[in-house]
């Protein structure tokens, strides 16, 4: 039905349809964003994490937070995983989500922001005051006219429009800030916006929160900020990007690095990011959203850092259907054939396409890259079946990554929608055996 009324119908309208949707249910829902400080989080990669970070360190200075992510969505401490299979739900939910956080006395809110809901008028309606940008990849280009400058100016909306509104909660004005990445060579597309505060931050580039002594195993990972030092223990060293942002956020709204290194202690799990599943097996089973090159790379680089010289990398993953990114199958393909010992090449959310043609896709640049089929690469359709067969390959020490997914909460196969959470399902798989 959607690609009958999108053919029919010109995408301008939809998009104006879009636009007065958002602002209807601000109006109906009185504004919320309007009497909390609210934190857009932005980038191709980490988006969901930073904001789980940014979380967990103003809770711990008793700043009591929400968030809306891909993954979870909170209420100060209450969780639920976000079952929308979108990342910013429709117009009339975000705002449903907002006016409950102010109800619950809420003081800030983080709204994970991607492209497509920019593109599609769903940050309209939210006064945003502090925009945080992680890094930028080519993703989602087929959502924008296969152009990367459109994906990337779709992103600059939420920076270019941040001093264009004034908020004053209880007499006090609250500051516009922009915070960015500056590893990325884009860092200066988002921080040349108009803002009362401009803070940078950065593992390798001069900036003003940078993180040395970085050390990570399969424990978590330690490093360094000026005179001080943080531990968290979500593991994956690329997990200090993520966290760099809550930190120089929460020390703006006046909270200690020993009340940060508190909070980050209480984060030991962000759903389907690098989530250990243990169901006392002897080897390490971890689920994550990493769904294409850049996200697999990094996860299998802090694969290798996490096990023993000796032990076997084996990972399961796939790529959607319904017109996403096609370039990146090929991408990820040769990087696993690389970095990982068994590949196992499996259905995430095909959608309308055919699946074993996507399956087809990554597993014959898996091959061009030294994999053989049947013996350390499978393609197995139905992804229960490829998870068992992943986690059988493994053995004492050695790592399993069930990649694509992450917490999702169902998958999505032709025009069926069905329940899903590889979490539980590596849990069963690992039960079972």
């Amino acid at each position: 039905m959607k690609k009958i009324i999108k053919k029919i119908i010109p995408e301008s309208w939809l998009l104006l349809f879009h636009l007065i949707v958002a602002k209807l249910a601000s109006f109906y829902y009185g504004n919320p964003s309007g009497k909390m400080v609210i934190i857009g989080v932005t980038g191709t990669k980490g988006k969901t994490s930073t904001i789980n970070f940014i979380w967990s360190a103003l809770m711990a200075g008793d700043i009591k937070t929400g968030i809306i992510s891909t993954a979870n969505i909170k209420i100060g401490e209450k969780e639920e995983l976000n079952k929308y299979h979108m990342t910013m739900p429709g117009r009339f939910e975000i705002q449903r989500l907002l006016a409950k956080m102010l109800e619950a006395k809420c003081k800030i809110c983080v709204v994970e922001v991607t492209s497509e809901g920019i593109k599609q008028n769903r940050n309209v309606g939210i006064d945003f005051d502090i925009a945080v940008f992680t890094n930028l990849t080519p993703e989602h280009l087929p959502s924008h006219a296969g152009s990367f400058d459109k994906y990337k100016q779709a992103k600059i909306k939420l920076f270019s429009g941040l001093s264009k509104s004034k908020k004053i909660i209880d007499g006090q004005k609250i500051e516009k800030i922009i915070v960015a990445n500056a590893d990325s060579e884009h860092a200066k597309n988002f921080t040349v916006h108009d803002a009362d505060q401009k803070y940078t931050y950065s593992i390798d580039s001069p900036s003003g929160y940078k993180a040395r002594g970085i050390q990570e195993n399969d424990r978590g990972v330690v490093f360094s900020v000026g005179q001080d030092a943080f531990s968290i223990k979500v593991l994956g060293g690329f997990n200090v990007y993520n966290a760099l942002p809550a930190i120089i956020i929460a020390n703006h709204f006046g909270v200690s690095a020993r009340l940060i290194n508190q909070g980050f202690y209480k984060l030991s799990v962000i759903p389907g990011r690098m989530e250990k599943i243990d169901e006392g097996q002897s080897f390490t089973a971890i689920v994550d959203y990493a769904h294409e090159k850049q996200s697999m790379t990094r996860l299998l680089e802090s694969a290798q850092n996490i096990k023993n010289k000796e032990n076997k990398i084996i990972v399961l993953l796939g790529a959607e259907g319904g017109g996403r990114d096609r370039s990146k199958r090929s991408a990820m393909g040769e990087i696993v054939a690389k970095k990982a010992d068994f590949v196992v090449v499996s259905n995430v959310d095909p959608y309308d396409d055919d699946p074993a043609e996507i399956i087809e896709e990554i597993a014959m640049n898996a091959e061009k890259f030294g994999k053989e089929r049947n013996k350390n690469l499978f393609l197995i359709e139905d992804r229960r079946a490829g998870i068992s067969k992943a986690l059988s390959l493994a053995g004492p020490g050695d790592v399993v990554l069930i990649t694509g997914k992450g917490a999702e909460q169902s998958m999505i196969v032709g025009t069926n929608k069905i329940a899903w959470d590889d979490r539980v399902v590596v849990r069963e798989e690992l039960r079972g055996r």
